[in-house]
């Protein structure tokens, strides 16, 4: 599959959907559904994110459904989460209902 990356200095506002992995280093202020994403730190994300597989080292605000879920400690998470396995380095912050399974 491809990657798309969102640059820093990119602000997108609106709904943002691929097949692929999505690499956020700037700005999606709407619902993302794709393949997979990775808010990388000073990326952020306000909206609903359906994805198979995410790695957050940024924000992430909203929701997320996924399969998988990496949180690295500079990620900061507000969001009603649904994964079915996740993990989290100490340092991650998490904020919002959680259901694993």
């Amino acid at each position: 599959m491809s990657k798309t990356t969102i640059s820093e200095e990119l602000t997108i506002e609106g709904d943002v959907t691929g097949q692929g992995t999505i690499d956020v280093r700037g700005t999606v202020i709407g619902d993302i559904r794709a393949g997979g994403i990775d808010v990388l730190v000073g990326g952020r994300v306000e909206g609903r994110v359906t994805v198979d597989s995410a790695e957050v080292r940024g924000i992430l605000k909203g929701g997320l459904q996924t399969r998988t879920l990496n949180l690295y400690s500079q990620a900061e998470v507000e969001a009603d989460v649904s994964a079915e396995t996740m993990s989290a380095e100490r340092g991650a912050r998490l904020k919002g209902r959680v259901t694993i399974g």
